[in-house]
């Protein structure tokens, strides 16, 4: 059923982010099967989850990014679309440092959907 949601949606094309929220579109983005990058080491990042949705003849790829809270076990979670070739770089360079890699490769796709936070 949820996948038949996303199936609607992306038929009007692009999501359209003013009719639908931000939660409403990581819920449906995450009924697909995604690829996770845990990251035990990083301050900020406690994981990011790769989602690739398919639209008619489009396919379309999301980040969801799970940032740490602070002196709890839990983090809040950002969704940006992101291109193609995204998990992979992203995939390579979060060894080293995940936060290196967030900015690098998934930070500068924040204003896509306007659904990321304001660092500034």
């Amino acid at each position: 059923m949820k996948n038949t949601f996303v199936a609607i949606i992306l038929m009007f094309g692009f999501f359209n982010v003013q009719a639908q929220s931000c939660e409403d579109l990581m819920e449906s983005v995450k009924s697909n099967y995604g690829t996770t990058y845990t990251s035990y080491d990083s301050e900020a990042i406690s994981k990011v989850t790769f989602y690739s949705v398919i639209s008619g003849y489009k396919t379309l790829y999301f980040a969801i990014v799970c940032f740490k809270q602070k002196y709890t076990y839990g983090c809040n979670e950002y969704i940006y679309q992101v291109e193609s070739n995204t998990k992979l770089n992203y995939s390579i360079d979060h060894y080293n440092s995940a936060g290196k890699a967030f900015w690098k490769h998934i930070q500068p796709y924040a204003d896509v959907l306007g659904c990321s936070p304001d660092f500034e």
